[in-house]
């Protein structure tokens, strides 16, 4: 199945914690709620200095889209996320601590339930990138337009914001996806997931 996902396809709910809200791009179950999924890909705006919700079970994958930054403090640990689109993993098990740099941010998160899932986040920037078959594979464009070539029979377009989610038939695993980035300064997030 190959499904073209626009911002009107997305659901946006409060965070787990309340502290905020989010902007779910696709989950599998689909609809699953925040304890039943086993992948999730969801942009965040963060407008204030907090926690993070706790995802226990959970490995964890955020990506700087907009704004100065923030750093995450974990224990006597910080880190900080202050260059876009540089993916950076942890464990929703850990009690982080969230402080802005200068004003609110947005961040892209793609979380994977530990058990059941394992996947990983790509960053398209220069040139074409081809990946290789997954059970499901998400391609956001994050900034500029993309071309997405190798699932359909015609190349598909990808728009500034928009997504394309790729689901094995059952039988066997997606095909190879190839991203080529159009115009100047364009960056895509490529999520790939196998689930047990």
């Amino acid at each position: 199945m190959v499904r073209l996902l626009t911002p009107a396809d997305y659901r946006t709910m409060p965070w787990k914690n309340g502290g905020g809200r989010t902007t779910e791009i696709a989950a599998y179950p689909s609809g699953a709620g925040l304890d039943a999924f086993l992948w999730r890909v969801s942009l965040a705006d963060v407008g204030c200095d907090g926690p993070f919700s706790s995802f226990p079970g959970i490995e964890r994958t955020i990506v700087l889209l907009e704004g100065a930054g923030m750093r995450l403090h974990e224990g006597g640990r910080a880190t900080e996320l202050t260059t876009p689109f540089a993916p950076h993993a942890f464990s929703g098990d850990a009690a982080i601590d969230c402080t802005l740099v200068a004003g609110p941010v947005r961040d892209f998160n793609a979380m994977f339930r530990r058990s059941r899932a394992h996947g990983s986040v790509a960053v398209v920037r220069e040139g074409e990138m081809e990946f290789g078959p997954a059970q499901f594979r998400l391609a956001y464009a994050a900034a500029g337009v993309h071309e997405c070539t190798g699932v359909t029979s015609a190349p598909i377009r990808l728009e500034a914001g928009h997504a394309l989610l790729v689901i094995g038939d059952g039988a066997s695993d997606t095909p190879s996806l190839t991203i080529r980035p159009l115009g100047a300064n364009p960056v895509a997030l490529v999520v790939g997931v196998d689930c047990s």
